[in-house]
C-alpha cells in the first residue's frame, strides 16, 4: 500500500498547497480553493499554522477532508494540530532552533494522542532558514534563523537530523517570507541523502522550476495563492509541461 512517505521519496517536481486555517477557515472560500488545487494536479495538501487553535484546525481539517481526495498532510504548529482527517503528519523538530518546546516539547504533549491515531507519522528535521523577515515560525518559536549564506550550518544541522533518525527535511523561509530558500543551499542539503521539501517565499512558478531543478522534492506554496488563488493556473500549465516532457 502507497504511504504519504513514499509518495515524498517518490516526488519529482511536486507540489504542495499550504492552508493556514486561521486565514482559510471560510468554507465557500476553501471549497473554490480546492477545486482549483486539484484541476492543477497539486500533489499534497498541508494544513497548519502558528497560533491555529485546536477548534479552527479541527474545523478547516474536516472541510479539506470533505471537499478534497488529494493527500492531506499535516504540518503542525503545535501539539493541538494533530487530527484522523488528515492522511499523514509531519512530526517536526525544529533543529535550527535550540527551543527544547520545539524540539521536543510539543511532541510528548501530544504523544499519546498521536499514538493512539490511524495516522501515519513522518518524522522531519524542520530547518528554519533567513527568508529576509522575521517570519510567524521565528516569533512563535524565539528561534534564530540559519543565515541564507551559512550552507555549512544548514548543512551540518541537516546531517544531525539524518543521524538522529529524521525521515525528511524540510527547509522553510517562513510565511511571508521576501525570499524564498537559496538554490545552492537546496542542493547542498540534498547531498544529505534524504527527501527534501522546500517552502516560503515562493512567489513566481519561475522560483518553482528553480527548487525543482536544485533538487527539492516538494516546493510548499501559502501565502502567494492566499493573495491570488488564480496562481493555480499557472502552476497547473507548469505542472502541465512537466507531464508532456515525460512523454517524450
Amino acid at each position: 500500500m502507497s504511504t504519504i512517505l513514499s509518495n515524498i521519496k517518490n516526488a519529482k517536481n511536486a507540489i504542495a498547497v499550504l492552508i493556514d486555517p486561521e486565514k482559510t477557515s471560510d468554507e465557500p472560500q476553501l471549497k473554490s480553493i480546492l477545486e482549483k488545487a486539484s484541476n492543477a494536479s497539486i500533489d499534497f495538501i498541508f494544513i497548519g499554522g502558528s497560533t491555529v487553535s485546536s477548534h479552527v484546525f479541527q474545523k478547516t481539517a474536516a472541510c479539506i477532508n470533505k471537499y478534497s481526495t488529494i493527500p492531506l498532510v499535516i504540518f503542525p504548529g503545535s501539539s493541538q494540530q494533530i487530527s484522523e482527517k488528515a492522511d499523514g503528519l509531519l512530526y517536526l523538530s525544529l533543529l535550527s532552533g535550540r527551543n527544547p518546546d520545539f524540539l521536543i516539547g510539543h511532541h510528548i504533549d501530544s504523544a499519546i494522542e498521536l499514538n493512539e491515531m490511524d495516522l501515519e507519522i513522518i518524522p522531519t528535521g524542520y530547518l528554519l532558514i533567513d527568508g529576509g523577515t522575521q517570519s510567524s515560525v521565528a516569533y512563535v518559536s524565539q528561534t534564530t534563523p540559519i543565515p541564507r549564506s551559512d550552507l555549512s550550518i544548514a548543512k551540518r544541522t541537516a546531517i544531525a537530523g539524518k543521524l538522529q533518525g529524521k525521515q525528511v527535511l524540510f527547509l522553510d523561509a517562513g510565511s511571508g517570507a521576501k525570499h524564498a530558500v537559496p538554490t545552492n543551499m537546496i542542493t547542498a542539503i540534498k547531498q544529505v541523502g534524504l527527501p527534501l521539501i522546500i517552502g516560503g517565499g515562493i512567489q513566481t512558478v519561475d522560483q518553482i522550476r528553480e527548487i525543482h531543478t536544485a533538487g527539492a522534492n516538494i516546493a510548499v506554496i501559502g501565502n502567494k495563492i492566499e493573495a491570488d488563488v488564480d496562481f493555480l493556473l499557472e502552476i497547473k500549465e507548469y505542472k502541465n509541461e512537466g507531464m508532456e516532457s515525460m512523454m517524450y
